[in-house]
């Protein structure tokens, strides 16, 4: 008897620890969300799309578990993260420009940074897998997922886009 009672006392105080948390990451993920994209919303309409089997065909098969099935890449394995020369990140599944290496920066994570997009090129969901409440970031033409946003980036906007390199090409600037 004993036991049981320990067993639904320790259920209680990870049901309410997870449901604390829940709360206040909805709050965290509202307020972000709202700050970055007041029209967010999940039921978007998208210029580009196509069947699973066209972007299987298109895509190689970690953009496509990363932009279509919403995939994370490694941490330290794209090289993009290491680019900084003048360009632009274009998405991979569609070619829309996302970001400009002037906004790029070097968060120390692993994964290309950036402080802002470029305006109107991406939108925003909330995404709750993981036990946590955080926004997604994807295209605004093809709807591909990018990767995320986080509010602990640098100046000006002291946002960090943590995006996934499979999902972006760079194109240099040319001269």
């Amino acid at each position: 008897m004993k036991r049981r009672k320990l067993l639904e006392a320790g259920t209680a105080v990870v049901g309410t620890a997870w449901l604390i948390n829940t709360i206040k990451s909805e709050t965290l993920s509202t307020a972000l969300s709202t700050e970055l994209d007041p029209m967010a919303t999940t039921n978007e309409q998208f210029t580009v799309t196509k069947t699973e089997a066209d972007w299987r065909e298109q895509l190689t098969p970690e953009q496509f578990r990363v932009l279509r099935q919403h995939g994370t890449e490694r941490a330290g394995s794209s090289p993009l993260d290491k680019i900084y020369e003048p360009g632009t990140f274009n998405c991979s599944g569609c070619g829309t420009a996302l970001f400009t290496s002037d906004t790029k920066f070097n968060s120390g994570t692993g994964w290309p940074s950036f402080y802002a997009p470029i305006e109107g090129a991406i939108g925003t969901t909330t995404d709750r897998s993981f036990f946590v409440t955080r926004v997604e970031v994807h295209c605004g033409t093809c709807g591909g997922h990018l990767g995320h946003v986080f509010p602990d980036g640098p100046a000006p906007t002291s946002q960090r886009y943590c995006m996934n390199g499979v999902s972006l090409e760079f194109v240099p600037e040319q001269a």
